[in-house]
């Protein structure tokens, strides 16, 4: 095979020696005409153009300029349209819209959108006042204005700070403990309030508001109005009750206790306030 192959290279070189030697025509090349020098008979003269004359320049004032806008593919490079989800020709259906600075065209006061003032909140409604469970009535005068008598008079039975002194120290006159004789008082009205009784009753001398507003405040907790039934009877009548009572108060305390008085007020939370006085002879 190689020599077949040398064979056929030697006369492949051989052809064109003996075509050059027999004095063959040379191969045809190709001209080019405007390399060559051109004859003065071919020349073509072309008729001289008069100038145009110049046109006047119009200058644009500042304020009717339009900014420019970069044309897209000046570069002169092809723009490859890229292909969205909504499948060939969604971008060229939607309308084009010119793009244009946001500083370029400044939007006047009088068209710029007005600021919405939110409308205030409605007002709270008040919660509606819960039904009242009951009462609870505290007697507030000075020792022998006649508490204990007005409730013997209505047949009532009061919690009373005298009866749990006998309860617990077998002496109504006991002023020793007075904390843990309130304490427990408070904790019977309670039980009482949590049972859910209609009417209940404290018997104490309940001076002074700082003294009254315990009871009103366990009562209103429990959702119960409280009245107050003021004992208004003169401090020498209240000495010469005191005088006739198997439990005799000292004159000196009494007239201390008269000092602290307070009448009631509405002011403190009372729904009720009545007023016993002593009949005049």
């Amino acid at each position: 095979m190689r020599k077949w192959m040398r064979e056929r290279l030697k006369r492949r070189k051989k052809e064109p020696e003996k075509a050059a030697a027999e004095g063959a025509p040379p191969p045809l090349q190709p001209a080019f005409y405007d390399t060559e020098p051109r004859s003065e008979s071919l020349q073509v003269q072309e008729p001289p153009v008069a100038p145009e004359p110049p046109q006047p320049v119009r200058e644009v004032p500042a304020s009717e300029a339009q900014p420019t806008q970069p044309q897209p593919g000046g570069d002169g490079r092809r723009r490859r349209r890229r292909r969205g989800r909504g499948g060939r020709g969604r971008r060229d259906s939607l309308p084009q819209t010119p793009r244009i600075a946001a500083a370029a065209t400044p939007v006047p006061a009088a068209t710029a959108p007005e600021a919405k003032i939110a409308p205030e909140p409605a007002a709270a409604v008040a919660p509606a006042p819960r039904p009242s469970r009951g009462m609870v009535v505290l007697a507030i005068g000075l020792p022998g204005s006649g508490k204990s008598a007005w409730f013997k008079r209505h047949n009532i039975t009061p919690l009373s700070s005298d009866l749990l002194r006998v309860l617990l120290f077998d002496d109504p006159t006991e002023q020793r403990f007075q904390d843990l004789v309130f304490s427990n008082l408070r904790s019977m009205l309670k039980a009482r309030l949590i049972a859910r009784r209609p009417m209940n009753h404290v018997d104490a001398t309940n001076l002074t508001p700082h003294e009254r507003h315990g009871w009103i405040k366990l009562a209103k907790d429990y959702g119960y109005e409280v009245q107050a039934v003021f004992f208004d009877v003169p401090v020498e009548v209240c000495l010469e009750r005191n005088k006739k009572r198997e439990r005799v108060v000292p004159e000196d305390v009494m007239r201390r206790m008269a000092a602290k008085l307070r009448p009631p007020t509405f002011e403190e939370g009372f729904s009720k306030i009545t007023v016993v006085k002593v009949k005049q002879k």
